[in-house]
């Protein structure tokens, strides 16, 4: 490219500039143009704004008369299902809390009901509040009839009333025109007892006065509270009281249902240690109770139970029914604290007859007045086995006696079993009754202190799983002496074992074995019973099985006692001479002996059954 034609270019460019610098706008031109787009972006925006507030009022319009004709309907429809009620249908569910010190209980305006209760002084085995039921795991209605209608409660919705009363409040279910059904829901301070009752007001023209009863249907999923499932499923179930009569239940060991015609104090529906119980002061005419066991270890829940009772309430009238609702721990006095009269103590199942009377009038008093000095529970059961250990010694002590009276006799024993065959059994059992007459010795003797002792057994063997007090409460390597106490888990279950390893269980079993050996060295051996020897030794094994999920309180009862009982044996050996009891054996055999009654029988089927054998 030449000179000129690169000034050429420059030249151009230099105009172009020129130009543009020149036709630039100023600052105030600039402003005015901004202002210009501006006002036409605004106007552009307000236009598309007027137009989408033209489209959502046309569509909330078209929504709202849809509502309208929806709601209408929904109403015609309630009023034709549910008459005068129909008004409740509908509604939205609201949560009132009534709260003292001991529980807390949430309401539902949805039925007018209890939706949730909770114990404040107890939690689970695993750290969580304990909660009787909650939500949906709860049903509670009154069932009624009105112009062929079936009216339930709990499908209903319930106005609250403002109280000015704490902890009280009132919830209407309305019907119009001053109309209305009332619960009524009272709590106490530091109680665990809520009042309840159930009202009615201008329902006469409505209703009529034709009904007497309605019906209620109760029903509550139990959660599992407890480490052990199946042990807190064997200790729960429903419960019931008759009028004027005693405390039942179904069967805690599987389903169960019963109807039941006669009129029923209250219905409980109980766990281990807690229970949630409907108590009428008028009582209930009859019901239908029902039990399930959830038998699937991954369920929350262990049992659904369910109540139909008949409740005796005119709706028709202008009358008001009480009631209240147990709700708290089944802890023996705070229970005998609600009424004598409601025997609600009955919950906890002590054993029956004689076995009740011994936990109800000496081991609970015992307990409970060991409680208030030692707070360490293992410490206590030492204490009253002891105490127990002390009161039976003399028969423990007769029972040794006996024992070593037979054991002296043996070589006599077996040489009348080696003279006289076992063919003649009669008179073998007329020699042996002649020997055991001249000796002085009594072959039941042994015998007849431990089965005096057995009802104690059994006695504690119904108070360990049912007390409270050990709840929670460690011990030694027991987390918890009101369930199992496992050292070791397997990796696999053993049927009728369990898949853990109980240590007081093994303790236990251990001591019954060695007890039974010191038996076996005193009894004199039995030709005619050869498997008893070793039906002995394998009951401490049967024990082994049958105790290694139940309460390690009980365990460790039972260990005790018969680990003190075997002290006890070796201590009466210690100041028992034998050989100077063979001696008072033979002088009492030198003695003239009177035949008893029985023993006179026995000689005189003896010599019956001889002669029909000579005359054969």
């Amino acid at each position: 490219m030449d000179r000129n034609s690169i000034l050429g270019i420059v030249l151009i460019v230099g105009i172009l500039v020129f130009f543009g610098w020149f036709n630039m706008p100023s600052k105030e031109e600039v402003a005015r143009l901004q202002a210009q787009r501006d006002s036409i972006a605004k106007v552009e925006m307000e236009q598309v704004a007027r137009a989408e507030a033209e489209r959502l009022a046309r569509e909330s319009q078209k929504s709202l008369v849809d509502t309208l004709v929806t709601d209408s309907v929904a109403q015609q429809q309630h009023q034709a299902q549910y008459g005068v009620f129909g008004v409740a249908a509908q509604g939205e569910n609201q949560f009132i809390t009534l709260e003292n010190q001991r529980i807390k209980v949430v309401l539902s305006t949805l039925g007018g009901r209890i939706y949730s209760v909770e114990l404040k002084d107890y939690t689970t085995f695993d750290g969580r509040p304990v909660v009787l039921f909650d939500g949906q795991d709860n049903h509670f209605g009154f069932t009624f009839t009105y112009n062929n209608r079936v009216i339930n409660t709990a499908e209903m919705f319930f106005e609250p009333v403002k109280s000015d009363s704490a902890n009280q409040v009132q919830l209407r279910l309305n019907a119009g025109e001053g109309r209305f059904i009332a619960f009524a829901y009272r709590l106490p301070d530091d109680a665990y007892m809520v009042d309840f009752s159930m009202a009615s007001q201008g329902l006469t023209d409505v209703l009529g006065k034709s009904q007497s009863s309605v019906e209620l249907l109760w029903e509550q999923k139990m959660p599992q509270q407890e480490k052990g499932r199946d042990f807190e499923i064997r200790n729960s179930g429903v419960y019931y009281k008759f009028f004027q009569d005693e405390v039942d239940w179904l069967s805690v060991s599987g389903n169960q249902e019963e109807d039941l015609r006669t009129p029923l104090t209250w219905v409980g529906f109980k766990d281990q240690f807690f229970s949630s119980v409907f108590i009428a002061k008028d009582p209930f005419l009859n019901g239908n109770l029902k039990t399930n066991v959830l038998e699937d270890v991954n369920n929350p829940h262990i049992r659904h139970n369910v109540a139909s009772l008949t409740v005796p309430f005119a709706m028709g009238e202008n009358v008001t029914k009480d009631f209240n609702f147990y709700f708290g721990p089944n802890h023996f006095y705070t229970l005998q604290k609600q009424g004598k009269e409601l025997e609600l103590k009955g919950l906890i199942h002590l054993g029956w007859g004689i076995l009740g009377w011994i936990n109800r009038g000496a081991v609970i008093p015992v307990f409970n007045w060991l409680e208030s000095y030692i707070s360490n529970y293992g410490i206590i059961i030492l204490i009253l086995t002891i105490l127990i250990k002390l009161v039976l010694f003399p028969l423990t002590y007769k029972s040794y006696m006996s024992t070593a009276k037979m054991k002296v006799l043996k070589p006599q024993i077996e040489e009348i079993n080696e003279r006289i065959p076992k063919e003649k059994a009669m008179e073998r059992q007329q020699a042996m009754m002649g020997l055991y007459k001249k000796a002085g010795v009594n072959p039941m003797g042994g015998c007849l202190p431990m089965l005096l002792q057995f009802p104690i057994l059994i006695a504690m063997f119904n108070f360990f799983p049912a007390s409270i007090e050990l709840r929670q409460e460690a011990f030694l390597w027991a987390e918890d002496l009101s369930t199992f106490d496992s050292i070791f888990t397997l990796p696999f279950t053993i049927p009728f074992y369990g898949n853990h390893v109980s240590l007081f269980c093994l303790l236990m079993a251990a001591t019954n074995l060695f007890y039974t050996h010191i038996n076996q060295e005193m009894t004199a051996s039995s030709q005619s019973m050869p498997g008893m020897k070793t039906m002995m030794y394998l009951m401490p094994v049967m024990f082994l099985f049958f105790f290694n999920n139940y309460a390690a309180g009980l365990s460790y009862y039972y260990f005790i006692s018969t680990l003190i009982t075997i002290g006890q044996t070796y201590l009466i050996r210690r100041f028992v001479d034998e050989k100077a009891l063979l001696a008072q054996i033979h002088a009492n055999q030198k003695k003239p002996v009177q035949k008893s009654r029985f023993q006179q029988r026995l000689e005189d089927m003896a010599k019956q059954q001889q002669l029909r054998g000579k005359r054969k």
